[in-house]
């Protein structure tokens, strides 16, 4: 035990505290409240809480010399039960804190009452509810009491012991609400027995099925003064009992929880049973028994003769002895007994005149130990105070299992403390024996139970453990490979731990120095999976792809959290390792610049390809162009490029005539650079798309002048493709005509037949006239004298025509000379009252006043007159015809 003051100790309470109403024979206690039974017949009552005392006389109107034998008082301290015997007679009584006359309960004269279990959970103030009372001829009562009626509710038979009557020592009750009613659980106990009883609804049910079945009971057989039973209650629940019997003080826990059945069908509420014999308590040879008992939460407290001894109820050791200052007069019959206050959490002890206070410091302040030097680990860590007496359990268990050679175990343990023994103390003990695994152990537990805050630690020890499992990756490669139960290798289980804590420690490590350490192990594998945490995936793809494994770099690439910049600069190596894979990928990541990949595009396209090869550059291109609707003009130069390069020139000219801008509005039509376009397809002589880039530069001439040398059919339809410049469209048919006469396969004489018979598709732009330069010095006019002749009809015709349009003409303007003579002619009359059709002021008012006598004329206003006799002023009628006049009838007149 740890030194210091005792945990125990017996202080005097109350002296003469029966106050001349006799000798104390009794005492109870409850909530801080004192019951005591004298030899007289006196019930006095201490009530410590308030600082009053109260005394009721229960012999008043009895015979003879009165005595009480047994007091009894709830936890609450509100009720008492009293037996008062004498006069070869006995009657109890109960009594409430707020009367001042006891009340007999008169079914039970005659009977002595020895114990009494209160319901402890139901009980109040103002009721007892259920209430067993236990005799000295072995019978059962239940009792209720309610405060406000002054008398009992009723009292009920509910037990008697046949087999072997003896009389009730001890009782005490415990319930618990289930989920079809009440359970109760009631012990009892005898001189040589302990009783155990529990069923569901009320006490009388409960006890009327013992009718029919066994009761289960523990007997202890020998002799004892006085057989007591115990409860020791921690918030307000009993957890373990004792009782005091003739062969020891048997003891156990209770559970009041999930039950178990016992043998005997009785559903058994008592664990962890153990004897305390009375044998130990003494160094002599003579045993000494007990003549009472109280139970605190780890101790028993006995009374031998005139001292308590106290005695740990794990340890079965005596701790400490008690002794009482009492009075002269009362040393000779020494203390009578002990009594718990439950409630409040109070031992007593008292003779026939005082009371003495057991107090208690600290009760569990060494019970860490006591388990300890039990070996039971969990219960002393469970009893620790403080780090340094935990690290004296962890190191207790340590040690065990390093001397019984159980180094992983041990290493579990050291790695938990923290004071008692210094980190490199415990690392030498491993590493004195060689013993690497367990180290390993004991620095991954370690790194566990440091704190999170001192990461400088954490990450050296981290690395110590890397290391330590690198090499017992290696030094299992060099021994024979065992399997272990599940089949798999020690080797591989190791490889799947040591990742397993790459992983968890990834954020600790220090990652140049663990790459390091990967490296020079040579664990290429274990290197690429901590890149992989510490996503360093540049290591990562770097290894794939010189091993050869396109797709796995591919698919981490893919990762939403690997930089698109790596796509960049890994595209030219796999590319060439696996086109497909990689313009697979390409076309299914977003966000991908094409133009970025252009020189891993460029690389691929410089290496010679197989006929029937698929060019994975050009599908990529293609998907850019048509799906992704690329407007980066790069992409479309190197897409007309490789098109270039195709022996097959009918991708490029599809690609040429294609509009890709025709969606927007103002846009471009194609995005590809044109002068770059026809230089290449100049270089790889791809005429036809030189042709087609010529006229969609508007370069006609060069266009049908390229065509020429191609094909004499394209060069007449990129001269119809000029159709708003008549004069440019005669001159490119001038051309091809020319070229026809003068290049065309065949004789001259042929050549010109060809050029008389190209005029009919010029759809009469050329005449015979205009090719006839052309033709050689000494043509024969047989070749082209139908065509002369259909000209000369021609000319004839329009020379007749233009006779026709003049001669139109001339009478035409004879009638207009007529017309205008006659109209010279013309007039009409307007009556003086005659009104405008619009303003309705007459037409022939003009402006007068009058000065000096003299009247002065102005000028008359303008106006219309119509054929129909309608006049207008010619400023309303022109007011009149504008607003009835569109915006743009008035824009066409003007």
């Amino acid at each position: 035990m740890d030194s210091g003051s005792q945990i125990f100790k017996g202080d005097t309470l109350e002296r003469y505290a029966a106050k001349g109403r006799g000798v104390i024979t009794s005492m109870a206690a409850g909530n801080e409240v004192i019951v005591l039974g004298t030899s007289k017949g006196w019930i006095i009552r201490h009530d410590y809480m308030v600082g009053d005392s109260s005394e009721i006389d229960l012999s008043a109107g009895r015979p003879g010399e009165q005595a009480i034998h047994r007091v009894s008082v709830d936890p609450g301290g509100c009720h008492c039960i009293a037996t008062v015997v004498g006069g070869g007679s006995s009657d109890t009584f109960y009594t409430h804190a707020k009367w001042n006359k006891p009340r007999i309960l008169s079914k039970l004269r005659g009977l002595v009452v020895n114990s009494v279990a209160w319901n402890k959970q139901l009980i109040t103030e103002a009721s007892t509810k259920e209430v067993i009372l236990g005799t000295d001829n072995g019978q059962l009562y239940e009792i209720a009491v309610d405060e406000k009626d002054k008398k009992e509710k009723y009292i009920k038979f509910l037990f008697e012991l046949t087999e072997l009557p003896e009389a009730f020592m001890g009782l005490q009750m415990e319930t618990a609400i289930v989920e079809n009613g009440t359970r109760y659980y009631v012990m009892a106990v005898t001189p040589t027995r302990l009783y155990s009883f529990t069923g569901i609804g009320s006490l009388e049910t409960v006890f009327t099925n013992y009718l029919e079945r066994a009761v289960h009971f523990m007997e202890l057989p020998g002799d004892i003064p006085n057989s007591e039973l115990h409860f020791f209650i921690k918030q307000r629940r009993a957890v373990h009992f004792a009782w005091l019997s003739g062969a020891g003080i048997y003891h156990g826990g209770l559970n009041f929880g999930a039950q178990r059945s016992s043998p005997n069908g009785d559903e058994n509420f008592v664990e962890n049973k153990a004897l305390l014999d009375y044998s130990k308590l003494s160094d002599g040879a003579d045993v000494i028994k007990p003549t009472s008992m109280a139970v605190s939460e780890f101790h028993f407290l006995l009374l031998i003769g005139n001292k308590v001894k106290v005695v740990n109820r794990i340890s079965e050791q005596i701790i400490e002895e008690l002794q009482f200052d009492q009075t002269s007069d009362s040393i000779g019959r020494g203390i009578i007994g002990l009594c718990s206050d439950a409630f409040a959490g109070y031992i007593y002890a008292y003779d026939q005149n005082t009371i003495f206070q057991v107090s208690v410091q600290e009760e569990g302040r060494d019970m860490w130990r006591v388990y300890l030097n039990m070996k039971d680990y969990a219960a002393a860590l469970e009893n620790c105070r403080d780090p340094f007496q935990r690290d004296q359990v962890h190191l207790a268990q340590a040690e065990a299992a390093f001397f019984s050679k159980e180094f992983d175990r041990a290493a579990f343990f050291y790695a938990k403390i923290n004071y008692v023994l210094s980190f490199e103390e415990i690392t030498l003990k491993f590493i004195s024996i060689n013993e690497q695994d367990a180290l390993r152990t004991f620095l991954l537990q370690k790194i566990d139970n440091i704190a999170k805050d001192d990461k400088c630690q954490i990450t050296m020890i981290s690395t110590w453990a890397t290391e330590l499992y690198l090499d017992k990756i290696n030094r299992l490669l060099l021994e024979d490979d065992t399997t272990t139960k599940d089949g798999d290798s020690e080797y591989q289980s190791v490889i799947r731990d040591f990742r397993a804590f790459l992983s968890d420690w990834k954020a600790v490590l220090d990652e140049a120095t663990t790459m390091k350490l990967l490296e020079s192990y040579g664990r290429v594998e274990e290197l690429v999976y901590f890149a992989i945490l510490k996503e360093q995936y540049e290591i990562v793809v770097h290894h794939y792809i010189q091993q050869g494994e396109a797709k796995k770099a591919l698919e981490v690439l893919q990762k939403p959290s690997v930089s698109i910049e790596l796509q960049y600069k890994f595209a030219p190596d796999l590319i060439m390792l696996d086109a497909y894979e990689t313009v697979e990928s390409w076309m299914t990541t977003k966000n991908l610049n094409p133009r970025k990949l252009i020189p891993a595009m460029m690389r691929y396209s410089n290496e010679p390809h197989a006929k029937n090869e698929t060019h994975e550059v050009i599908k990529y291109l293609e998907f850019c162009v048509q799906h992704l609707h690329n407007e980066d003009s790069g992409v479309h130069n190197l897409l007309l490029s490789l098109y270039a390069k195709q022996e097959d020139d009918s991708s490029l000219l599809r690609f040429l005539q294609c509009k890709f801008g025709k969606g927007r509005v103002n846009g471009p039509e194609f995005f590809y650079d044109p002068k770059y376009a026809l230089r290449l397809c100049l270089k790889e002589k791809r005429m036809r798309a030189c042709v087609h880039i010529y006229s969609m530069m508007s370069m006609h001439e060069e266009a049908v002048a390229l065509a020429l040398q191609v094909d004499t059919e394209l060069a007449k339809a990129e001269a119809d493709k000029v159709e708003d410049d008549e004069d440019l469209r005669k001159k490119l048919w001038l051309m091809i005509a020319k070229h026809v006469v003068e290049h065309e396969k065949g004789t001259k004489r042929e050549n010109i037949r060809k050029a008389i018979a190209f005029l009919k598709e010029t759809d009469g732009l050329l005449k015979i006239e205009d090719i006839l330069p052309f033709f050689p010095d000494f043509a024969l006019i047989d070749d082209f004298k139908e065509a002369i002749c259909s000209s000369l009809e021609d000319y004839n015709k329009q020379i007749e025509q233009l006779k026709e349009e003049m001669n139109d003409a001339t009478h035409g303007a004879d009638n207009i000379r007529n017309d205008i003579s006659a109209l010279a002619q013309r007039y009409a009359v307007v009556d003086r009252d005659e009104e405008c059709g619009v303003c309705r002021r007459k037409i022939l008012n003009i402006g007068d006043y009058r000065t000096r006598g003299y009247m002065s004329v102005g000028q008359m206003a303008p106006f219309y007159v119509f054929p129909c006799g309608h006049s207008f002023h010619a400023q309303c009628l022109i007011a009149h015809v504008t607003r009835c006049t569109t915006h743009a009838q008035i824009c066409k007149s003007s």
